[in-house]
């Protein structure tokens, strides 16, 4: 398997985390109970009393997916070299050496290889607290590479959405990666290999309206949004009063665009049963008891 030979993975140590304020407790906004972050961070960032699901690092969502110790990334230090030299009141320049140093990543997603329930998977996972995940020319190159290294190992893909659409700072070149993800995916399809899709909260503009909803499977975390445009900006153009759970996961459930909705915990198991599905067998010595 050629993708064991890539890169090693850098993410960051446990002790690291900072998805959540310092302190003992945490509100939810949701439904207001006052819940121990001990807590909450042993249930995946998921409210125990609703299930209301908090934005979760990219590094966890890995955690979370692969099996202990087998992720490989590729291409950590492909970055931006601000090919448009934006200043929005603070150069972009700026603000992208404060969030490497803030985070030691070069990007808003993650891409790699690893195993899932023994099973070879390339995965990508977009990462709000980075720049909001948007999508810049750095993030579509990892992608179009991430499914070029797919198909050339022969592995099905999994891409966890968490954005707000495409980077603003990078203009025209951050819209184009929209056609060459969907190019990427169209590669792959023609290979007769799988791509699911993950929609967490928010997956939303040039993010949703690409990669994010060309899954030969769609799944979505409960009570994600997922659109296009603003609910504010749909209403003034058509001068209606939208639905109170629109651009929800469960209204785009209802409406077709979404196969299943899953809650965090169960997502590796949906995901390894799916895989079941869609993949040849693995060998019975891989299979995992």
């Amino acid at each position: 398997m050629g993708w064991l030979s890539r890169e090693p993975a850098k993410l960051q140590d446990v002790s690291e985390k900072k998805s959540l304020p310092s302190g003992v407790w945490e509100k939810c906004p949701s439904c207001s109970e006052i819940v121990l972050i001990s807590d909450l961070e042993e249930n995946h960032l998921v409210c125990p009393t609703c299930n209301y699901h908090h934005r979760l690092p990219g590094e966890q969502r890995i955690e979370l997916l692969i099996d202990n110790n087998t992720f490989f990334e590729w291409d950590h230090t492909l970055c931006s070299n601000d090919p448009l030299q934006s200043d929005d009141g603070r150069p972009y320049k700026d603000r992208l050496k404060n969030m490497i140093k803030k985070t030691s990543k070069y990007d808003a997603v993650i891409t790699g290889a690893g195993l899932l329930n023994n099973r070879p998977v390339a995965l990508g996972v977009l990462d709000f607290f980075w720049m909001g995940g948007s999508m810049g020319s750095v993030v579509g190159e990892r992608i179009n590479r991430m499914f070029a290294r797919a198909r050339r190992n022969n592995m099905p893909v999994i891409l966890v959405s968490s954005s707000g659409g495409a980077r603003m700072q990078e203009g025209l070149l951050s819209l184009m990666q929209m056609a060459k993800t969907s190019a990427a995916i169209a590669l792959h399809r023609e290979a007769s290999l799988p791509f699911i899709s993950i929609m967490c909260d928010p997956t939303t503009g040039g993010v949703a309206a690409s990669f994010a909803m060309l899954g030969d499977i769609n799944y979505a975390e409960p009570k994600s949004t997922i659109g296009f445009a603003g609910r504010r900006v749909i209403e003034n153009i058509i001068r209606q009063k939208l639905p109170d759970n629109f651009q929800t996961a469960e209204f785009c459930f209802e409406h077709g665009v979404l196969d299943k909705i899953v809650k965090r915990q169960e997502m590796k198991e949906i995901l390894a049963r799916t895989l079941n599905i869609l993949c040849e067998p693995l060998p019975k010595n891989k299979q995992k008891n």
